[in-house]
């Protein structure tokens, strides 16, 4: 199957899009529950690709929520170090990068967590990462690919989304652009992107004059 059209830039999800850290997020948050003494039953609930203000907001009375988030920052970038690169990314990015596609990353991470899990990973950063802290209103909204875009020199609508949440496919949507989502984290039905493969690897990335198309690959 191959997305519908040329795109001028391509914007990555990092957590478990070009990274995989589960097992740091699943330490992370268990250690801040326990400090917190929250339940494992209050974390129900699809909060995947959504920056950690809104989890803590929603877990915690307002006046403890900047507490709160101020040490969920500390330990993740704690164990930061551990992450490592998920399958097709790294060859991703330099292809596209190679062919002088503007590529960025955008992410629910705070700055420092993101620089972290990039170093930490090895993995190669481009020009442009943008951040939870770089806009007022986190994944679903659009506001952080129209932000990468923007830094791109691009129009938002030119982008290509790659992601592997709910959240992130629909704020890809909410842009409006097309989404490539990989299974790394989220059933396939829960994914309403328009190309849906099991990791990047499993990506062509196929060089115009215009830009890049994108198909899957066998």
């Amino acid at each position: 199957m191959t997305l519908p059209r040329t795109y001028r830039g391509v914007v990555f999800d990092m957590d478990g899009t070009l990274v995989d850290s589960t097992g740091s997020i699943q330490r992370s948050w268990r250690q801040w529950a326990e400090e917190f003494e929250l339940t494992e039953g209050q974390f129900r609930g699809n909060w995947h690709g959504r920056p950690a203000t809104d989890l803590v907001s929603h877990l915690l009375p307002p006046e403890r929520v900047h507490e709160g988030v101020e040490r969920i920052k500390a330990i993740e970038e704690a164990d930061a170090h551990s992450v490592v690169t998920l399958p097709g990314a790294e060859d991703a990015l330099h292809v596209l990068r190679a062919n002088g596609i503007p590529i960025a990353i955008a992410t629910s991470c705070t700055r420092g967590l993101a620089e972290g899990r990039i170093t930490g990973a090895g993995l190669f950063r481009p020009e442009v990462v943008v951040t939870a802290d770089d806009v007022e209103h986190g994944k679903p909204s659009p506001d952080i690919f129209r932000k990468a875009a923007e830094e791109l020199g691009l129009d938002p609508t030119e982008v290509l989304v790659v992601e592997d949440a709910v959240a992130g496919v629909t704020a890809a949507h909410a842009v409006p652009t097309e989404c490539l989502a990989v299974l790394t984290t989220t059933p396939r039905e829960q994914l309403a992107a328009e190309l849906v493969v099991e990791d990047l690897s499993k990506v062509n990335w196929v060089i115009t004059d215009g830009g890049v198309r994108v198909e899957a690959n066998s």
